[in-house]
C-alpha cells in the first residue's frame, strides 16, 4: 500500500507517523511545498513550541475552539490531550506543565519536537520530498493520483491520501479541494493583534497589564487575560483571543473598529466605584499619581489620567462626583480605534477551510472522495492561544493516520 501525506506540518508528519505505526508495510511518502518541514512549529510558542494544553476536560477543552468546537468532541474523545502528552513523553521529549495550562517540552526549545518527528520518520521509514507542492488530486479506479506542480516530480499514484496543508490564507488555495466536491468555508485571518496607528497609547509600549477584560464595540464579542502594549498598538492573550473569537465579524468590519477595554477586568462599576471612594476616604490628601489603583503601572495610570483631563498631581479628596465618575468611566470604558490588523509574530492561523460537513470525524475520511482523508488546519478548525491549535493538529492527524 502506499500513502501520500500533503503538508509537512504538524498535523502531516503526526498523521504519517501513525500511519506507518499502523500500516508498517506500506510506503509512506510526507510531501512538503516549500523547503522546510515543521515551519510553524519552529515558531510556535515563541520559538518554545506549545505542544498542548493540559486540560482534560472535553466541553471546556472545546470551548477553545471558536470554529469547530462542537465537532471536536468526538475527535477528542479518541485522542486527547492526555494522549498527546504520553505520546511525546514515550518518545523521549519530557514536557511541563505551566500555570496557566500551556504545556511546553522541557528544553523550552521547539527543535526537541521537531527532532522527535523526525526521528520517528528515519526510525519508521517515513519518507520525506520537500518542494514537491501538489497542483491537483485525480480520483482513479485503483487510488488517487497526485499531480505535481513542478514537472520535475511525475504524477504518482497513492491508495490512501491524507491532506494536511494548513491554512489557506486566500480562498483560490482551496479550489483544488472544492473541485472534488468538498465544501469550503471562506479563510479570514484569525489570532492576530490590532493595530492603532492614530492612537497615543502606543508610547506606553512594553506595558502589560495581567488582567483586562477586552470587547468589541457595538459586538456580544469580549475576551479576559493578560494584555501587552506595542509600538503598533496591542497585543497579547486577551487581544488574541477577542481576534479568534472575533475573525469573521472583524474581517466584515475591514479591520476597523473600536476595542473597548476595562483595565479593571471583570470588576462591575459598583466595585470599582467602592475601590475609588475607599481611596478617597483613606488617602484625602494623596496626590492621583501616587495611589493606583488595580495594580497599574505608573506609566499607565498617569496616561489615563491625562486621557481622562485629571491632572496627576490633584488630591483625591479634591476628586468630586464629576473626577470620581471621569475616573470609573475610563477604567472601566476606556477605548481605542483599531485601523488594521498585524500577524501573531509568524504564528498565522487561519479561520476558515474544508467544512466539517465534508468529513466524517469519526475517521477524517472524505464524504466526497473515497481515499482521501484530512488533519489539521486545513479544516474549519482554529483556536485561541494556548496549544489548542497543535492539540487538533494532533487529534485529527493521529485519527486521519488510522486510514479507517
Amino acid at each position: 500500500m502506499k500513502i501520500g501525506v500533503i503538508g509537512g506540518g504538524a498535523a502531516g508528519f503526526f498523521a504519517a507517523i501513525t500511519a506507518k505505526e499502523h500500516f508498517p508495510q506500506a510506503e509512506v511518502i510526507i510531501f512538503e511545498k516549500s523547503r522546510k518541514v515543521l515551519a510553524k512549529v519552529k515558531v510556535s510558542g515563541g520559538g518554545r513550541c506549545n505542544v498542548t494544553n493540559s486540560c482534560t476536560d472535553i466541553p471546556q477543552l472545546c470551548a477553545a475552539y471558536p470554529r469547530g468546537g462542537r465537532s471536536l468532541k468526538k475527535v477528542f474523545h479518541q485522542f486527547s490531550t492526555t494522549d498527546a502528552m504520553q505520546w511525546f513523553k514515550s518518545r523521549g521529549v519530557p514536557l511541563v506543565v505551566q500555570d496557566d495550562a500551556c504545556v511546553f517540552p522541557r528544553s523550552q526549545d521547539s527543535q526537541s519536537i521537531i527532532d522527535c518527528f523526525l526521528r520517528e520518520c528515519r526510525h519508521l521509514g517515513v519518507k520525506i520530498k520537500t518542494q514537491a507542492g501538489i497542483a491537483a488530486i485525480r480520483p482513479q479506479a485503483n487510488g488517487l493520483m497526485l499531480h505535481f506542480k513542478d514537472e520535475n516530480y511525475a504524477p504518482a499514484c497513492f491508495n490512501k491520501v491524507i491532506v494536511t496543508t494548513g491554512g489557506s490564507p486566500k480562498r483560490v488555495g482551496l479550489n483544488w479541494l472544492e473541485d472534488l466536491g468538498h465544501q469550503i468555508e471562506a479563510p479570514v485571518p484569525s489570532l492576530f493583534t490590532f493595530n492603532m496607528p492614530t492612537e497615543k497609547v502606543t508610547a506606553l509600549m512594553g506595558v502589560v497589564v495581567e488582567n483586562v477584560t477586552v470587547a468589541i464595540q457595538g459586538s456580544k464579542l469580549k475576551a479576559q487575560g493578560p494584555l501587552l502594549i506595542t509600538h503598533w498598538g496591542m497585543s497579547g492573550p486577551a487581544i488574541l483571543k477577542l481576534s479568534s473569537y472575533g475573525a469573521r465579524l472583524l474581517n466584515e468590519l475591514n479591520y476597523r473598529f473600536k476595542v473597548q477595554v476595562n483595565w479593571c477586568n471583570d470588576a462591575s462599576s459598583e466595585e470599582v466605584r467602592d475601590v475609588l471612594n475607599k481611596i478617597t476616604t483613606e488617602h484625602p490628601n494623596k496626590v492621583l499619581v501616587n495611589v493606583k489603583p488595580y495594580g497599574l503601572s505608573e506609566r499607565l495610570w498617569i496616561f489615563l489620567l491625562e486621557k481622562c483631563d485629571l491632572h496627576a498631581r490633584k488630591k483625591w479628596g479634591e476628586l468630586g462626583k464629576k473626577g470620581l465618575n471621569k475616573l470609573s468611566n475610563i477604567l472601566m470604558n476606556d477605548a481605542y480605534e483599531v485601523q488594521g490588523s498585524a500577524k501573531f509574530r509568524d504564528e498565522f492561523v487561519t479561520c476558515g477551510g474544508v467544512s466539517l460537513k465534508s468529513i466524517n470525524l469519526k475517521t477524517m475520511a472524505s464524504k466526497a472522495c473515497e481515499g482521501l482523508y484530512f488533519a489539521g488546519e486545513v479544516l474549519d478548525i482554529d483556536a485561541i492561544t494556548g496549544g489548542y491549535n497543535l492539540q487538533a493538529a494532533w487529534s485529527t492527524g493521529y485519527i486521519a493516520g488510522q486510514l479507517r
